[in-house]
């Protein structure tokens, strides 16, 4: 994280909360009256978009101004995932997938041409 960020943080921000992959989330301690306040997060490891919740997602595009909370899921919610494309969790649909860890080589005996 860069040091101007971390200073800027410090000096004009107020800490709103955290999410459950410890990503924090910062709102201007000044409220302006032409203009409505920024919001930013602070990612925790990597900076990853994808890492963001949809309920806090919702919060900084200012689509609700409630702070979220943990207990707003429901029963039938799945918990949020980040993308995890090109990590060893990422979804391999099938055999026929070249990632797929027993996916066959195929050679020239494999081919079968069609024959109308």
């Amino acid at each position: 994280m860069d040091l101007s960020i971390i200073l800027f943080t410090w000096w004009k921000g107020v800490l709103v909360g955290i999410d459950t992959f410890g990503n924090r989330y910062f709102q201007e301690r000044k409220q302006n009256k032409h203009r409505k306040s920024r919001r930013w997060v602070l990612y925790k490891g990597k900076a990853e978009a994808s890492k963001v919740p949809a309920q806090w997602h919702g919060w900084l595009h200012y689509t609700h101004n409630d702070i979220p909370s943990d207990n707003h899921t429901h029963d039938w919610q799945k918990g949020h995932l980040p993308n995890l494309t090109g990590t060893i969790l990422a979804h391999r649909p099938d055999q026929s997938s070249l990632l797929h860890p027993q996916t066959t080589k195929h050679n020239a005996s494999d081919y079968e041409p069609w024959k109308p």
